[in-house]
């Protein structure tokens, strides 16, 4: 059994990942949600239910957070703060603001908390497998007492910087795959004007120097072979909506994340938001495809 419990906040499709992976790793962990936890799921899962965040917060020494934006970690953080959280690390795992962890600094320091933030890239796949990437913003010291927990998720491990770096690495990350829907998009969008066939184009784009292990895992459902969801296209949006609203922050005009956030939000609101990112794609080309 590992030293140092666990405590999972959110318990959605990453954070109940999260729980899975790091029981099967040999740490001891509790989960929390807004909505309640299932039992029986938990027990599936190997973690065990906190019926309350106190109750989390007692029962856990790193506590880290899985949350869907900026106003649930809001809410979660000030919740935490109004605790005893002596010798506990706060995580924070969602992609979120920069500017959200770094405000909260002085407020978890007084409640007896350190803060780290560590975004990741991946679905819930890559965190059963130990593959995510992270993306860690912090002092040294706190960094180091997480890595024991890091090198169980993630094989791909980044300490950026300070506190909320590790927000604004992601949201660089984030914006390059932006791109490359958008491109996708537009590239397909104009071979098939051109009387090209969609799938093609994609059988010699996925051999290209164009093409990416992003592109490739979901060329299925682009294609519609595959309705499999790695990471929903609602969460993309609302990813997409925290790199813009960063940039209105720093003055900044980011005239390809504008098309390609627009392409995310028409999909959404076609009614495509469960479904997986790419099929933006495939949305957007089925009519020629």
């Amino acid at each position: 059994m590992q030293t140092q419990r666990i405590g999972i906040i959110g318990l959605g499709r990453m954070g109940s990942a999260m729980a899975e992976r790091l029981a099967s790793e040999g740490f001891s962990v509790t989960g929390w949600t807004r909505r309640g936890v299932n039992e029986e799921q938990a027990a599936a899962l190997g973690f065990r239910p906190a019926a309350d965040l106190a109750g989390l917060v007692e029962a856990a020494d790193i506590l880290i957070l899985s949350l869907m934006d900026d106003a649930a970690v809001e809410s979660v953080l000030g919740e935490l703060e109004r605790l005893d959280l002596s010798g506990r690390l706060v995580v924070e795992t969602s992609t979120v603001s920069p500017n959200i962890l770094p405000a909260h600094r002085t407020a978890l320091a007084a409640a007896g908390a350190q803060a780290i933030d560590a975004p990741i890239s991946g679905g819930p796949d890559q965190v059963r497998q130990g593959s995510i990437g992270l993306y860690i913003g912090g002092d040294a010291d706190n960094v180091a007492r997480f890595m024991p927990v890091a090198e169980r998720l993630s094989n791909r491990i980044h300490h950026i910087g300070p506190l909320g770096h590790g927000a604004a690495a992601k949201l660089v990350n984030n914006m390059m795959l932006l791109g490359l829907w958008q491109t996708l998009k537009e590239a397909l969008q104009l071979g098939q004007a051109a009387g090209l066939t969609r799938e093609t184009m994609l059988r010699f784009l996925e051999t290209s120097p164009a093409a990416s292990p992003a592109l490739r895992s979901r060329l299925p459902v682009i294609l519609g072979e595959s309705d499999s969801v790695g990471f929903s296209l609602s969460g993309v949006a609302k990813d997409a909506g925290v790199v813009m609203d960063l940039a209105r922050a720093l003055n900044l005009t980011l005239p390809a994340m504008i098309a390609a956030r627009q392409s995310f939000v028409d999909a959404e609101q076609a009614g495509l938001g469960e479904k997986d990112l790419a099929t933006m794609v495939r949305a957007a080309t089925e009519s020629e495809g």
